[in-house]
């Protein structure tokens, strides 16, 4: 049976293996469309998404309406005709006029095994609440967010110094895998549809800045998979001196305490120690406002930290 004609709808970093791997395995590509550019940086500059700049790499016409939802996009979308409609981290809200208009439906890329965690950041938030398991769902687009029937699921460990960088790069590759096998599925006329279970459904909402900041009265265990949960961006981050700490790698050191939380201890070749409510958690890697990313060793020989010392 031939391939069906994709119409492809990313932005972000996380959505690049599966249109490349679409490219590579030729399935038509007739369109992709990706958010505007939007002004990034000191100079707020208007930077390209990444989906846009690989699209314009291998050809590929890009369209990036400010909303899907306008009737000038809408023209355009039923010119195109796509059979398919493929959606990976868009960050859009698609209408039902696009929903409905497929006649190989609309199938989104999902980093989360649903109905758990549905929302805006799946992937931070399994690590923030100290899952071990997480995975990707290939399901079909509603009108309701996250809500669509399930085509497909894998499973992956979470890794126990997993960072949320290092695991997004991982559910991206196999969202792509899953993806190819759930179009050639649909193509067949073998997949199977499974309603998502109301019962189990959990959310990840969106992250805040204040997300990220550290309560030095919890425990260790929260408090490092905080930090692993935002590391690289946005970070998790504390005060040190009035000043933004922020915290990219820390290990946590179940022990006696005596003093109180946010206290600093004696840095050693592990790290710096942190007092937390039930141990330490040991500091590795940070960058202090205005200052460049680096181990906590090389910062502390440029950083004369007083006895005692706090974060708040």
């Amino acid at each position: 049976m031939a391939k069906p004609r994709i119409l492809f709808m990313g932005t972000p970093a996380f959505a690049l293996p599966s249109l490349k791997i679409l490219h590579e395995q030729k399935y038509p590509i007739i369109g992709v469309v990706s958010q505007p550019d939007r002004p990034q940086g000191r100079g707020l500059k208007e930077i390209a998404p990444p989906v846009k700049i690989l699209a314009q790499e291998i050809g590929l016409p890009v369209f990036q309406p400010e909303k899907v939802k306008d009737a000038s996009f809408l023209e355009t979308f039923y010119q195109l005709k796509p059979d398919m409609v493929v959606v990976v981290a868009f960050g859009q809200i698609l209408p039902k006029e696009i929903i409905d208009y497929p006649p190989m439906q609309c199938l989104n890329i999902h980093p989360s095994l649903l109905p758990k965690y549905r929302g805006a950041a799946p992937i931070n938030w399994p690590i923030i609440r100290g899952e071990t398991m997480t995975g990707v769902t290939i399901m079909l687009m509603d009108e309701g967010m996250d809500s669509g029937d399930i085509l497909l699921q894998q499973e992956m460990e979470i890794g126990g110094a997993e960072t949320y960088g290092e695991l997004h790069d991982r559910l991206a590759q196999l969202g792509a895998s899953l993806l190819i096998k759930t179009i050639e599925q649909v193509v067949a006329g073998t997949a199977k549809r499974q309603p998502q279970d109301a019962s189990g459904v959990t959310f990840a909402p969106r992250l805040k800045k204040e997300t990220g900041k550290i309560n030095w009265n919890n425990n260790v265990s929260d408090i490092v998979n905080l930090i692993r949960g935002l590391s690289p961006s946005p970070a998790a981050y504390t005060h040190l001196e009035g000043q933004v700490l922020k915290i990219f790698s820390a290990e946590a050191n179940q022990s006696k305490i005596s003093e109180a939380p946010g206290t600093i201890g004696t840095v050693s070749t592990v790290g710096l120690p942190v007092v937390a409510s039930d141990g330490y958690v040991i500091l590795k890697d940070i960058q202090l406002a205005g200052k460049k990313r680096m181990l906590i060793n090389d910062f502390l020989r440029g950083y004369h930290l007083k006895p005692e010392t706090v974060l708040t």
